[in-house]
């Protein structure tokens, strides 16, 4: 019997039951919320892309999503202190979508990346991380402007191993360390230098979800296909999307693009 969205509501609120949550469905947008019941602090989760998962991976993907909210909810009611944590400091990728201040009307801190992408910057707890809102800054005495170093610095010190496909005669870079931060790779200058000087075509880069970040070094009109149908594919399973649009990288700089099928992208 196929799985629906009520179906799939009434599974997770059985298995995220606690005195302490409330949990809500909005029919309209298909989307699922938990959240402490005093802080109003949550997250929302679209039921169409749990359902996807649970029909490739089954029970174990349930599992895993509710061993991630259970994580998120715990990490999000802890107190976190900017001061003693410099090393755990992150940049976080996110799509221009996502919410700039939490349910609980605390303003989150961020800057503009591209016009797909924000930079939000997270305190890491090890099994996940805090988003540092402005309330942190200015109970500690710190700017946004010293948040962004500390964690542009920490980042360069993060691994940028990645595995390569060699498809159509086009090089694909996988760069999946699974460290929370693998899209946040894109904001490595040293980096993407690095890989736009041993490209032998055109450099594009695509973070289609938090988890991973794909180089890929075009050289012919099949390679822009296959990296669209790629990163439609990780976009659709990613458990944070963030974009399916992809961006050229030339001059320092990330143009978003819109590749059409069987075609060089437009700009």
């Amino acid at each position: 019997m196929k799985m629906t969205s009520i179906k799939m509501k009434k599974i997770l609120e059985e298995k995220l039951a606690n005195p302490s949550f409330r949990t809500s469905y909005n029919r309209e947008k298909d989307t699922f919320r938990i959240e402490w019941k005093d802080s109003g602090e949550g997250l929302s989760v679209e039921l169409p892309n749990v359902i996807s998962k649970f029909e490739t991976n089954g029970e174990a993907a349930i599992d895993d999503f509710v061993s991630h909210v259970n994580e998120a909810l715990r990490i999000m009611h802890k107190e976190f202190y900017l001061t003693g944590n410099e090393k755990n400091i992150f940049p976080v990728i996110r799509s221009t979508s996502f919410p700039t201040e939490t349910k609980a009307g605390k303003k989150l801190v961020y800057r503009d990346h591209t016009a797909e992408t924000r930079v939000f910057y997270a305190i890491d707890s090890g099994n996940s991380y805090r988003l540092i809102d402005q309330d942190m800054l200015e109970n500690e005495n710190w700017n946004a402007e010293h948040v962004a170093q500390m964690a542009n610095f920490n980042l360069r010190a993060l691994s940028t191993e990645t595995k390569v496909d060699r498809v159509a005669d086009n090089d694909f870079y996988f760069l999946v360390q699974q460290d929370g931060y693998d899209a946040s790779r894109i904001l490595n200058d040293s980096f993407l230098a690095e890989m736009a000087e041993k490209a032998k075509g055109e450099l594009v880069i695509a973070v289609p979800h938090q988890d991973v970040l794909i180089a890929a070094d075009i050289q012919n009109k099949t390679g822009y296909d296959i990296l669209a149908q790629m990163t439609m594919q990780f976009f659709a399973e990613g458990r944070v999307p963030i974009t399916s649009l992809s961006f050229v990288y030339e001059d320092g700089k990330l143009t978003p693009i819109f590749i059409l099928a069987k075609n060089k992208p437009e700009k």
